[in-house]
């Protein structure tokens, strides 16, 4: 008996101190959960997500919400990691698959809000070019110290240089290298729909040939008015088609969801192709949560959300910009969407 009662004593001691480590011991995993989601046709806080500048917004009902997925911080504890591979609203994952090893945490961190910022280009240009409007040389910024500071904005097109049309960012390249560093030049430009002239002396291009204005530029749909898009702490490209959507909502000529809530993912280029994200089912949870009555669901995810439980409202299959329009069209007329 006493021989039983030790080894019992032993167990429990045991037992007390892997428990004690399981609560400590840190894991390489983090945990991905259901975040939070942004009606792009709505505010944070008191400022739009999107707003409009040279014309009114549509006035609109309903969301168009783009969901995210959260990280948690730090390492987990073996124990919070064996939780999480049992809860099926809770992703499990390798911690370097979110932080790479070769980049710090505010490396990474600067990596997505940059992939955000690109992919918030991508959904203007996606959705003024379905919009019709004709390609141009549209400002982005304007350099350290730029001669054009006071003359040209942020999304101005320039239109020409020193007489000489500029279509596009390569003639505009080819135009300033034949023009000597110092010399003014007159600038042709949009502004809001509205031509305007300016002068400009440029300066010297360095050890190339030619000379600069001092704006980063790039070819890209130009409406007569400006969309700025405002959504701060979300990071990565997975927002791009529901940011589209939601500027089309806003300055289109259709109401895309009729007071419904919508929501959905997926990255999106300037043609309109719909490209797939990661953490689908997580992002379904959260539009659930939300209250959706159709999510978008990029094509090559389809397998993946397929997979998840029923979360109570259609899925919809989109490869594309008008596979999107589309889905809304049918679930607004009662037709079922192409579905995964």
């Amino acid at each position: 008996m006493t021989r039983r009662i030790a080894v019992l004593t032993t167990g429990a001691v045991l037992l007390v101190v892997f428990g004690l480590l399981g609560t400590l011991l840190p894991v390489p995993y983090v945990a991905q959960v259901p975040g939070p989601t942004f009606n792009t046709l709505g505010d944070i806080g008191t400022s739009p997500i999107i707003t409009v500048h040279g014309r009114d917004r549509n006035k609109v009902a309903g969301n168009l919400n783009l969901t995210t997925v959260g990280v948690s911080r730090g390492g987990l504890s073996l124990i919070d990691a064996v939780r999480g591979w049992f809860d099926r609203e809770v992703s499990v994952v390798p911690e370097e698959s979110v932080y790479p090893p070769d980049q710090t945490v505010e490396q990474t961190r600067q990596a997505n809000r940059q992939a955000f910022l690109t992919s918030e280009q991508a959904a203007e240009s996606a959705a003024l070019g379905h919009l019709g409007y004709p390609q141009k040389v549209v400002v982005q910024g304007l350099s350290d110290g730029s001669p054009s500071k006071g003359v040209l904005e942020e999304s101005d097109a320039v239109d020409a240089v020193g007489g000489h049309s500029t279509p596009d960012a390569a003639t505009l390249e080819k135009v300033l290298t034949a023009v000597p560093g110092g010399t003014p030049v007159t600038i042709s430009y949009t502004r809001l729909g509205k031509p305007g002239t300016a002068t400009v002396t440029t300066k010297a291009a360095g050890t190339r040939k030619g000379s600069l204005l001092g704006v980063m530029v790039r070819d890209q749909p130009y409406a007569p008015f400006d969309v700025d898009i405002d959504v701060q702490d979300v990071g990565g490209p997975s927002a791009g088609l529901m940011l589209t959507l939601g500027i089309l909502d806003l300055v289109g000529p259709a109401d895309l969801t009729h007071g419904k809530v919508v929501a959905g993912t997926g990255t999106i280029d300037p043609s309109g192709k719909v490209g797939p994200i990661g953490g689908i089912q997580l992002k379904m949870v959260a539009a659930r949560n939300l209250g959706a009555k159709l999510f978008l669901v990029p094509a090559d995810n389809c397998a993946e959300a397929k997979a998840a439980p029923d979360p109570g409202y259609v899925l919809a299959r989109v490869a594309s910009l008008d596979d999107a329009l589309k889905a809304l069209s049918d679930f607004e007329a009662g037709r079922t969407p192409a579905g995964c």
